[in-house]
């Protein structure tokens, strides 16, 4: 078949519409301009700029992943940090909590908290008793043959619960850290490796907790709560200092104490003190607070208190007006032993002298209360007279050294006084090397220095306060502590240091303190030998026996 050749004749135009046509013109009048002028309008044109974001620096993506690794984890303890596990009769949730100062919190609810310093790391063990299983609890009181395996008990159950809660605490971090990880990187690398780094925190922390693990620490706890209770918690001085080295006893005592107190309904059980064991307590400046009786008497209820020493500053002008409101004195239920403070008159002075269950010292007397010998000297100054001008500490090293002369008579005569008295520490620190232990008050707070020639001094805070007390924005605390004596040698065991708040007196502290030479691992002080004519010291600590009777007649 023939190809059909294309034709070869123009095609007439199409017509073409007016819009067309005009942007046919104008396309062709732009290609037609010089190129030039197409340079310059280009170059008029901004072209557009690149953003370029730098990368953060290493170091602040780390800290980054650090802060949300511990946030993290510690909402993951929050939310899933809490194991459950019995010991002995109670049941406890366990906790590991962030802290900076570590140790071990037993809250034992109503009671109050007991602080141990367990350890020191980063993370601190809560340990909240929930409850009292009725029936472990009632068959350990009815049958008290039963708490002699409480101790394999509680030492089992005590390492059970660690384990437990060491697994669970290592979930809760690693699942907190993750997550948040995820929440603000939404990159799966990056949120495990906040999981990761939760997960090696928390076994340093675990690392450094087992470094600096402290057993002993049962022998020192702080105990926060009802003050009536307080003692039966902390235990007696004997069981503190003679069985310090047996941990597992110390933990089960303590659960032993719990249930106890637990099982008691409105009464809480009576604080069993020592046989061989003298307890001393002292106050000081309570500056006309009518409470701080009240408190004192509450004391040597619940501490059994042989001995109760006053080291000044009862009054505040000293005025004989004031007087009546030493009558409660002589009826606390132990022997009161006082020394003038620089707010005590000799009219108040002569107004306690004689009274019956007070024994007033001055001038360097000693006296003998429940086999102490005490001997103390009251303050030169009387500063409410302002018409005298205060001599200041040159009176009263004067009148410390009058003391130290009277020591030194009573021991070449072979009767050592056991405790001196002054108000002022300035005076008594006269006394330094003369006896084992010296006793003041007058600076309103706390101070306990062993003297360089070997003297213990023991400033006591103040246990009243007066207009003291409201003058702060923070009420002034009551402060007192109970002295454990040793009954053969008068040498101090431990002490009690009790914080009450304030006015209210709605919390108390009871913090349990051992002198070095009783701390563990340490020599005991060599007992030191009396006088033939020196009074009776009584049963060695060894012995038990029965309590003698101080010349009160209360329990000595």
């Amino acid at each position: 078949m023939a190809r059909v050749e294309r034709s070869r004749t123009p095609q007439p135009d199409i017509p073409r519409s007016p819009l067309r046509q005009l942007l046919r013109t104008r396309l062709d009048g732009v290609r037609a301009l010089p190129a030039a002028l197409r340079r310059g309008y280009r170059a008029r044109r901004t072209p557009p700029t690149a953003v370029l974001v730098e990368p953060p620096h290493p170091w602040v993506r780390a800290l980054g992943l650090t802060a949300v690794t511990l946030l993290g984890a510690w909402l993951g303890l929050l939310l899933l940090g809490t194991f459950r596990a019995p010991v002995g009769p109670m049941d406890t949730s366990m906790t590991l909590r962030p802290s900076l100062t570590g140790g071990t919190r037993i809250n034992v609810s109503p009671l109050g908290d007991l602080e141990l310093r367990s350890h020191d790391a980063p993370v601190r063990l809560d340990v909240d008793v929930d409850r009292l299983d009725p029936v472990r609890s009632r068959a350990l009181v009815d049958h008290p043959e039963r708490f002699a395996g409480l101790q394999d008990e509680v030492t089992h159950d005590v390492t059970r619960g660690a384990l437990g809660l060491a697994l669970q605490s290592c979930v809760a971090v690693a699942s907190g850290a993750t997550a948040l990880g995820l929440a603000v990187y939404r990159r799966p690398r990056r949120a495990l490796a906040a999981g990761g780094l939760a997960l090696t925190l928390l076994g340093a922390s675990a690392t450094a907790a087992y470094a600096t693990w402290n057993p002993k620490s049962v022998l020192e706890p702080k105990f926060s709560g009802l003050l009536s209770s307080a003692p039966s918690v902390v235990g007696n001085a004997r069981s503190i200092v003679s069985e310090f080295n047996v941990y597992q006893k110390e933990l089960a005592r303590l659960v032993t104490n719990v249930t106890k107190l637990y099982d008691a309904t409105s009464t809480l059980p009576a604080y069993q003190p020592d046989p061989t064991t003298l307890r001393v307590l002292h106050v000081s400046d309570i500056h006309l607070n009518p409470g701080s009786w009240r408190i004192i008497a509450s004391l040597v209820k619940q501490y059994r208190i042989n001995v109760i020493i006053d080291t000044g500053d009862t009054m505040d002008h000293g005025s004989a007006a004031e007087n009546h409101f030493l009558d409660p004195a002589s009826t606390l239920g132990a022997p009161y032993v006082w020394v003038r403070g620089n707010h005590d008159s000799r009219t108040t002075q002569k107004y306690l002298t004689g009274r019956r269950n007070v024994t007033v010292l001055d001038n360097g007397r000693v006296t003998s209360v429940a086999g102490v010998r005490i001997a103390g000297i009251g303050d030169p100054q009387f500063t409410p007279d302002r018409s005298v001008v205060a001599a200041g500490d040159p009176a009263e090293r004067t009148a410390g050294g009058h003391l130290a002369d009277v020591l030194r008579t009573e021991r070449l005569a072979g009767t050592p006084v056991d405790i001196a008295l002054a108000h002022n520490p300035t005076a008594v620190t006269e006394t330094d090397g003369l006896v084992p232990l010296a006793l003041a008050g007058h600076i309103h707070h706390r101070e306990n220095t062993t003297l360089p020639r070997g003297t213990r001094l023991m400033v006591e805070g103040s246990t009243g306060g007066g207009l003291r007390a409201v003058q702060n924005k923070k009420p002034a605390p009551v402060q007192a502590s109970v002295l454990y004596l040793d009954r053969a040698t008068k040498r101090l065991q431990a002490w009690d240091e009790i914080t009450l708040g304030g006015l209210g007196l709605s919390r108390a502290e009871v913090s349990r303190h051992l002198p070095r030479e009783n701390q563990p691992g340490a020599t005991p002080a060599p007992s030191r030998p009396r006088h033939p004519s020196a009074p009776s010291s009584g049963p060695s600590s060894g012995a038990v026996s029965p309590p003698a009777r101080s010349p009160s007649g209360s329990p000595g």
